[in-house]
């Protein structure tokens, strides 16, 4: 598993990903707290930036956060002193707990993980019958990676570059890969989305005016594109 620690600087203000990474991160929740409205227990896998956690507390009467770095968790107390959630300190691999779940949210963690098998097998206990999990990971055939690869900027459609390495991730994922592996673990998905349509890099992005007014139509057109996008989310259930 890691010394998760050693990752931490990319969660600190200014990182060189914050900018699309608060996109996203900003994105998502009310993406699922659309489809879930309202639910009585919640639990989040992660951390990270702590964006997450603020937002889906407005949609559970009980928020769970599982986190492995304990410097993360440190960060995150000092930010929200208001937290009224629950933050437990174990892996993924390793988490245990009598509760079950209405809604289990796993954002962008997958790509972290040594062995996502494990982990998809594993969150199936941790549901309540007809409960749901939301699941976010980077595309590898997103339109900017694509347009990459055919410019020689990255040699393998699944190559990690700077940045993911920067941010721990293992593995990059496709749609085709992804819900192969979901269906391996015997989920069924009932709903899917892209997140963030990109068509160029960062740097030329920030040349065009009413920046972040692109990046926000971006995020809007990305729904119905997941092929294309950054980042998919799927909505999934055990039958």
């Amino acid at each position: 598993m890691g010394d998760l620690d050693s990752f931490t600087a990319q969660y600190l203000p200014r990182a060189a990903t914050e900018i699309e990474n608060d996109l996203i991160l900003n994105w998502y929740p009310g993406r699922i707290g659309s489809r879930i409205k309202r639910c009585d227990a919640l639990l989040e896998l992660g951390l990270g930036h702590g964006f997450t956690a603020t937002w889906f507390g407005r949609y559970c009467s009980r928020h769970v956060i599982i986190e492995g770095s304990p410097k993360i968790i440190e960060l995150f107390e000092g930010n929200h002193p208001d937290f009224s959630g629950t933050v437990v300190h174990d892996y993924f691999e390793t988490f245990e707990s009598s509760e079950r779940f209405d809604c289990i949210v796993m954002g962008f963690i997958l790509e972290h993980v040594d062995d996502p098998d494990l982990v998809l097998e594993r969150y199936k206990k941790f549901l309540k019958p007809g409960g749901v999990m939301y699941v976010a990971v980077p595309n590898a055939k997103s339109l900017n990676r694509r347009l990459g690869l055919e410019l020689g900027i990255i040699h393998d459609i699944y190559d990690l570059n700077p940045n993911d390495k920067a941010l721990g991730h293992k593995r990059q994922f496709c749609r085709d890969l992804w819900r192969e592996l979901l269906f391996r673990h015997g989920y069924a998905i009932t709903y899917e989305e892209g997140m963030y349509l990109k068509p160029l890099p960062l740097g030329v992005l920030k040349t065009l005016p009413d920046f972040k007014a692109n990046l926000e139509a971006m995020l809007r057109v990305g729904v119905d594109y997941p092929d294309l996008c950054v980042a998919l989310l799927m909505e999934v259930k055990v039958p």
